[in-house]
């Protein structure tokens, strides 16, 4: 497994190692101890989770505030998808930017999503499956989002506004900067 960290150091992608021949291949999707010994801290997932959507589907920007922050490992099992972390981390000398990463099945390329990161990612294929491993508990009185389409973040979501397709809950969320339920750079959420 190869770990490449992005423009924002905390997330990172994580490419694995395809092995191939006439009969198919085989990848390894995760190992704890590489990973660990490459961020320098651990991670206990104790969830899977499963999606499928069509084209345009907008999951997000979605976080879980503290004591039930999650770090996501997140990747796509058929299809593809534009996958956005935003830092949003106050006094975070990235607070928010964000990072934006095509995912596929083909690619089976991988993005770490740390505590103190809101996610989300929009379908660019039919039928796309998306899963990701978490590292703590859904708790809907925790669960926060951020709007998708604040015009401070910058994000391009690559399809046209007209083709997104959002649940009812995302076409509300707050601007960042509305928002004063977040993270506070330089604290231990993993404590």
């Amino acid at each position: 497994m190869k770990f490449i960290r992005t423009k924002i150091a905390d997330v990172v992608i994580c490419e694995p190692v395809m092995h191939g021949d006439d009969r198919g291949y085989f990848v390894e999707t995760f190992r704890a101890d590489k990973l660990e010994e490459f961020l320098g801290y651990k991670i206990n997932f104790c969830q899977d989770n499963e999606s499928k959507s069509v084209k345009g589907v907008l999951r997000g920007l979605h976080y879980q505030l503290a004591p039930y922050a999650q770090t996501k490992l997140v990747r796509v099992i058929q299809g593809r998808v534009l996958d956005v972390a935003v830092d949003i981390r106050r006094n975070s000398p990235t607070f928010g930017q964000h990072v934006a990463v095509e995912l596929s099945a083909d690619n089976k390329r991988q993005l770490l999503v740390p505590r103190g990161f809101a996610h989300a990612f929009v379908v660019l294929e039919d039928d796309t499956v998306f899963a990701y491993k978490v590292d703590n508990y859904y708790n809907p009185e925790c669960d926060r989002g951020i709007a998708f389409n604040d015009k401070d973040l910058g994000i391009d979501w690559i399809l046209s506004n007209e083709e997104l397709n959002l649940s009812a809950k995302d076409r509300v969320q707050a601007k960042l900067s509305e928002t004063n339920e977040l993270f506070d750079y330089g604290v231990n959420y993993y404590a």
